[in-house]
């Protein structure tokens, strides 16, 4: 593992390697960032955060986390258009794998990128800006292309975010008008332990402070919580930011849980696969024909929706989605043995897997040449930025990159 300090030290240490990775903050259940190489960690580079108000973007070192940038740019009356569930992640990770919040209207983090600035395997530093050939191919980039050093994201002005928790979601009822439920707020998430497959256990809805409208009592049958509530049952809510429908800064109420706890109900895995937004209903029923074999494993299920975009691997690509996420208890043979039977019932539907969550590998080369138009394109701009394999690894591998 190698911390550099500065630009010129990464070159460095990429030019001397056979093979490279980069870690970030390791939020990541798949074998992505692995390398029988040298790990490159950026917590010693400058943590650069400078806001160019005119162009409405901040550039940042892509090291560090959103929940180290979030408040530096809200003093400065900006803010980011949306924030993952984790404040903990980092950048550059999160826009590597197409990582996302919640929202009808709202993009993934990837989708905010107005350049990206990379370190190849030659040394050279590269920087693709929004409307430059191959942009589109290099934001989500699995890793396969350099090391990331800096990003230019897009900013707004800053905003408030009030949180309100619903509890016992009629299914059928969520079924039934789904565009109404998604639509009751800036962003909305689905909490579901399908233990009672007709009943959804959650429904958490971020509306805009400034938004129209009272919050309501009642939503679909489902009623208000009076308490703070954890997505978990049972299990204390103390690390969640704070609902009740108390208005809070954007980044205090965007993620789910606080930057200052850790980012985790203990040892789990997780698993994500996006379907089309207009196969959302037919996948939802999926998953409760399945619940009988995924309850054993499961510790709870969220649904939300993002925006398209039109990145080359993003799981939103040209096609606005719906994500079935999936926390899992730490059973990894019992959950790999469950998730071909789940992607089975999604691919029909069009699912594409969360680049850095648990997926089956198998096969996976040809379904992702199905399910990327563009994937013919990012494994030439590969082969390009990256001819003798520096940032290959085995899960590269296995997609034919």
């Amino acid at each position: 593992m190698v911390a550099p300090r500065s630009i010129e030290e990464l070159a460095d240490a990429v030019r001397s390697a056979s093979r490279v990775k980069a870690l970030g903050s390791r939020h990541c259940f798949n074998t992505i960032a692995d390398t029988d190489g040298v790990h490159i960690v950026a917590r010693e580079l400058p943590a650069e955060v400078a806001v160019d108000s005119e162009r409405r973007v901040v550039r940042v070192a892509a090291g560090l986390r959103y929940g180290d940038v979030a408040p530096r740019l809200d003093r400065e009356g900006w803010a980011l258009a949306n924030l993952a569930s984790l404040p903990h992640i980092s950048l550059a990770g999160a826009v590597a794998t197409g990582t996302h919040g919640s929202g009808d209207a709202v993009a993934s983090l990837a989708a905010s990128v107005a350049a990206v600035e990379l370190v190849t395997a030659d040394g050279e530093t590269l920087r693709f800006a929004r409307g430059d050939a191959d942009f589109d191919g290099a934001v989500v980039s699995l890793g396969a292309l350099g090391i990331v050093t800096a990003l230019e994201l897009d900013i707004v002005p800053t905003f408030d975010i009030a949180q309100t928790v619903y509890e016992r979601l009629p299914l059928d009822a969520a079924l039934d008008d789904l565009d109404a439920v998604t639509g009751l707020g800036y962003s909305v998430s689905m909490f579901h332990t399908w233990r009672d497959p007709d009943v959804v256990d959650q429904l958490w809805v971020k509306r805009r402070a400034d938004a129209a409208g009272a919050v309501r009592d009642e939503v679909l049958g489902a009623s208000r919580a009076t308490v703070k509530r954890h997505p978990l049952p049972d299990v204390s809510a103390e690390s969640c930011t704070d609902q009740l429908g108390e208005p809070g800064p954007w980044f205090a109420r965007l993620p789910h849980f606080k930057l200052e706890f850790t980012p985790s109900n203990g040892d789990e895995l997780q698993s994500e696969y996006l379907v089309p937004r207009r196969n959302a209903v037919a996948a939802i029923s999926a998953l409760r024909e399945l619940a009988p074999r995924v309850v054993p494993l499961l510790q709870v299920c969220e649904l939300r929706t993002v925006a398209r975009d039109d990145l080359w691997l993003s799981p939103a690509y040209q096609t606005d989605v719906m994500g079935l996420h999936f926390t899992w208890k730490p059973d990894q043979p019992g959950v790999e043995a469950l998730l071909p039977i789940i992607e089975a019932a999604l691919a029909p539907l069009g699912a594409r897997p969360h680049w850095g969550k648990l997926f089956t590998l198998e096969g996976a080369e040809q379904r992702m040449r199905q399910l990327y138009p563009r994937w013919n394109d990012f494994a030439a701009l590969r082969e390009r930025l990256d001819p003798r394999g520096v940032f290959r690894n085995d899960f590269l591998a296995r997609l034919g990159l």
